[in-house]
C-alpha cells in the first residue's frame, strides 16, 4: 500500500498533470493585450477582428475586444480604450492588470500574448524597430527595501518558454523591464539595470503577474520605438518612430500568430 500524499502534494501533482495535458492539446484560444489604439487598430484590419458591441466586460468600463477567426485561433484583441475623462490610451500597469484579469476570467484563453511599443537600450543591442520576445520580466519602479517585500517589488517573472518561436521568427531575445513613466530616473535606471534589461514598457510586468497568478502561459512581443540610453529625448523619439515600429510590431505579431496555428503550448 503506497502513502497518502498531503493533500499540498497531491493538489500540486493534480495540477502539473493539468498544466502538462494542456501543453500537448492545440491551442485554441488567444487573449492579445495591447495598451494604444494605434498599436492595436493594424492587427485588427489583419486578422480581421471585429469589435464586441455586447461587451464581457463591467458595464461602464472603456475596455474595448475585437475577436473573430483566423485559422483556426480564435483570436480576442484586448485593448484597455481610452482614459473617460481625458481622451488619451489608458496605458500603464493599473489597467493592464485589470484587462488581463478580466479577459482571462471571461476567455480562458491557452495563450496570452502581450504585444506592444517599448524603450530599449544601445548597451544591450537594441535598436529602432527591433522586435523583442521577452525572456522574463520585472518591474523597475516598487522600491521596497525591506528583506523579501524587495524580492516581491521586483516582481521578476519568467515568460512561457517558447525556443521554436524564437529560431523560427528570427526575433531577439531579451528581459523585460516594466515601469509606470515613460521617462527613466536614476533610481528607476538602476533596478533596470540590476533587472539585466534589454527593453522597459509599461504594462508587460503586470500582465505577468496575473496571467502567473490565473496559471494562463504569457509571452511578451515588443518593438523598439526609442532609445532609452539614446540622444533623443524620449517623448519626442517615442512618437517620431511610433508609426513605423507599430508596422514592425504587426508584421511580428502575424507571424507569431502564424507560428501558434495548429500548434500545442510544447511545441513552441
Amino acid at each position: 500500500m503506497t502513502a497518502m500524499a498531503p493533500h499540498g502534494d497531491r493538489s500540486d501533482a493534480a495540477e502539473e498533470a493539468t498544466a502538462a495535458q494542456l501543453e500537448k492539446r492545440p491551442i485554441s484560444t488567444v487573449v492579445i493585450i495591447i495598451a494604444m489604439q494605434t498599436e492595436a487598430l493594424p492587427l485588427v484590419d489583419r486578422f480581421q477582428l471585429i469589435e464586441d458591441r455586447d461587451s464581457l466586460f463591467p458595464k461602464g468600463v472603456p475596455w474595448v475586444r475585437y475577436h473573430g477567426i483566423y485559422k483556426d485561433l480564435n483570436i480576442n484583441l484586448i485593448w484597455p480604450g481610452k482614459d473617460p475623462t481625458l481622451g488619451v490610451d489608458s496605458v500603464g500597469t493599473i489597467s493592464a492588470s485589470l484587462v488581463a484579469y478580466a479577459s482571462i476570467s471571461a476567455l480562458q484563453p491557452d495563450l496570452i500574448i502581450n504585444a506592444g511599443t517599448a524603450g530599449g537600450f544601445k548597451a544591450k543591442g537594441a535598436s529602432i524597430s527591433d522586435v523583442f520576445l521577452a525572456s522574463e520580466v520585472a518591474f523597475h519602479d516598487r522600491r521596497i527595501p525591506i528583506p523579501v517585500f524587495d524580492l516581491y517589488g521586483v516582481g521578476l517573472r519568467q515568460a512561457f518558454p517558447t525556443p521554436n518561436l524564437l529560431k523560427e521568427l528570427n526575433l531577439k531575445a531579451g528581459k523585460l523591464s516594466t515601469g509606470d513613466s515613460l521617462d527613466m530616473s536614476p533610481q528607476d535606471e538602476a533596478s533596470i539595470v540590476a533587472n539585466d534589461a534589454t527593453v522597459k514598457d509599461m504594462e508587460g510586468a503586470a500582465v505577468a503577474y496575473v496571467a502567473d497568478m490565473l496559471k494562463v502561459p504569457a509571452i511578451f512581443v515588443k518593438a523598439v520605438t526609442d532609445i532609452v540610453d539614446g540622444e533623443k529625448p524620449t517623448a519626442e523619439e517615442f512618437l517620431q518612430n511610433l508609426a513605423a515600429v507599430t508596422a514592425a510590431l504587426g508584421e511580428s505579431v502575424t507571424q507569431v500568430i502564424d507560428f501558434i496555428s495548429g500548434k500545442c503550448l510544447s511545441e513552441l
